[in-house]
């Protein structure tokens, strides 16, 4: 069964950090682009960041370049997204999402993902 499962959301005060982490069951992540996306209530869903297959090519949002990172551990089968500086409107549902098409490339279009997690919820607020 292909899984993904996010973890690593919580409260955390506006200036803190935190990092996500999206792992993989059932298949090997480094076959695949990894897109990690979010959902504020009301608000559509958006792409925050990606990475391709072979880590050559990486992308952000606007709104979160310079505070989050995202890389990939293929020992350990996961992708994490790290947070840093963040914001209330950083406030959302964090989904890590594999897309196996085109994987050697980026993409923040949601519609060309494959697999996706439950996701998990980041509040910032003080």
């Amino acid at each position: 069964q292909l899984q993904l499962v996010e973890s690593g959301g919580d409260l955390v005060q506006p200036g803190g950090s935190l990092r996500l982490s999206c792992a993989a069951s059932g298949f090997t992540l480094g076959y695949f682009a990894i897109g990690w996306f979010r959902q504020a209530p009301g608000k559509e869903r958006e792409g925050v960041s990606c990475i391709s297959s072979r880590g050559g090519s990486i992308n952000y949002a606007e709104s979160v370049k310079g505070r989050f990172t995202i890389s990939r551990d293929s020992a350990r089968n996961t992708v994490y997204l790290q947070m840093n500086s963040l914001k209330p409107e950083d406030t959302a549902t964090y989904y890590c999402a594999a897309k196996g098409r085109q994987h050697y490339s980026c993409s923040g279009d949601p519609d060309e993902y494959d697999y996706w997690g439950q996701g998990t919820q980041v509040t910032v607020s003080s």
